[in-house]
């Protein structure tokens, strides 16, 4: 196998994600080769379904997650320089982060649900189809 150097670990603080973070932490030789990423979700994802939904509502789960991110990663002995927590569409974050720091392979939790997406989750689906890394998904049970 491919020794990897730099390790995206994109996971959903809200929502299972130990089995990705122990398979990342299996791949690595150790976790200063890791880099943890959650990315909220920009207000235009919530306006349809919940009115009034504005800056503050994200800036709410922002911080949220931060916190959450931030114990993670603390836990883990994840160096707090390697925790993001971009704004906007998940797979163009990730895949920009990947970019910028030279990630040689993204890790992502999947949920395979039903049709086009029964294999792999949307999400996990897009990263795949628009990385130039190597990207292992992990089926989330």
């Amino acid at each position: 196998m491919k020794e990897y150097k730099r390790i995206i670990v994109a996971i959903d603080v809200y929502s299972e994600y130990d089995q990705v973070l122990k398979r990342a932490l299996s791949v690595a030789e150790n976790t200063s080769q890791l880099s943890l990423v959650f990315v909220t979700l920009p207000t235009t994802y919530f306006q349809p379904y919940i009115s009034g939904a504005g800056s503050d509502y994200v800036a709410d789960i922002h911080q949220q997650a931060k916190k959450l991110l931030d114990d993670i990663g603390q836990t883990h002995g994840i160096p707090s320089t390697q925790r993001y927590l971009p704004i906007g569409n998940a797979a163009d974050e990730i895949h920009t982060l990947a970019d910028e720091i030279e990630a040689d392979l993204i890790v992502i939790g999947t949920h395979g649900r039903s049709g086009l997406k029964l294999l792999l989750g949307s999400t996990a689906n897009s990263v795949l189809h628009g990385a130039k890394q190597d990207v292992l998904a992990v089926r989330i049970n």
